[in-house]
């Protein structure tokens, strides 16, 4: 249930604004991923318009938790951040992950959307962002793992069915001469 009133941030206000917004840039990069599974058992390719959007969503979110990080604190300076990425592990994979989401945010969108066949393999780098985001999710929550254990299933599903449609058999007849 949504919290209302003067508290509706809770005691620790900068946390909870660190938290929603790194928990929508998980959402945003979750409908990313589902796009093509969607567009695949549906065979409405029209979603694919959308992808690029959401990703970029994604990002803006991603660079809003990473300045919110950087920002609402009080006297953080430049080296006790660099100080908390290279100690802390879930800020490590946190900030990885953001600095992978970088180049895709600033290219073209991928190959069969318009793109060149090298922009999709760069494309394909929201693999292991969507894990390293699921990752960050898990190691900073302290005790009750259920939303995180939950986004972990949703990125393993949708990156599971890539991985089922790119090995299964093939029955096709072209397949098969």
């Amino acid at each position: 249930m949504a919290k209302t009133g003067g508290n509706a941030l809770g005691a620790d206000p900068v946390a909870e604004i660190e938290h929603r917004l790194g928990l929508w840039a998980l959402r945003f990069l979750a409908v990313t991923l589902a796009i093509t599974p969607l567009r695949q058992l549906t065979g409405w390719n029209v979603l694919v318009r959308f992808r690029r959007m959401l990703g970029l969503y994604a990002f803006a979110y991603a660079t809003l938790h990473f300045a919110a990080y950087l920002g609402l604190r009080p006297a953080r300076v430049l080296d006790a951040v660099f100080e908390d990425i290279a100690k802390r592990p879930y800020i490590t994979v946190g900030f990885t992950a953001w600095l992978l989401l970088v180049p895709l945010a600033v290219t073209p969108p991928a190959a069969g959307s318009g793109g060149s066949a090298a922009t999709g393999r760069l494309h394909m780098l929201v693999y292991p962002v969507a894990v390293l985001a699921v990752l960050h999710f898990w190691w900073l929550v302290k005790s009750d793992l259920r939303e995180p254990a939950l986004y972990a299933v949703i990125v393993a599903l949708l990156l599971g069915w890539r991985t089922w449609k790119r090995w299964k058999p093939r029955t096709s007849l072209s397949a098969r001469a």
